[in-house]
């Protein structure tokens, strides 16, 4: 639930997100659920030459289970609050 809470405080922002087929897709993150299921709008794709069938896409849903990696934005991440929230978590409460 960690991951869940703080990625609800993204809703809004600009996030990449790499799948494991080696897609990456940048976009504004439109929402989020507890399996970590995205809402991309305003998408683009970053490597356009190697997915040319992906320009028209402009809004996308994300099934959690694909999802390699999220890059975040370098103003959206507080590692402090991180840091003190998974030392919580680690701890059971």
């Amino acid at each position: 639930m960690l991951f869940f809470s703080y990625f609800k405080e993204l809703v809004g922002k600009e996030v990449t997100v790499e799948l494991k087929n080696d897609l990456a897709i940048r976009g504004t993150l439109h929402s989020v659920d507890q399996y970590l299921n995205i809402k991309l709008e305003n998408t683009r794709v970053v490597d356009q030459d190697k997915y040319p069938h992906m320009l028209s896409v402009r809004n996308c849903f994300i099934r959690g289970s694909v999802v390699r990696y999220v890059l975040l934005p370098q103003d959206g991440v507080d590692v402090d609050i991180l840091h003190d929230a998974t030392r919580r978590e680690a701890r059971g409460g």
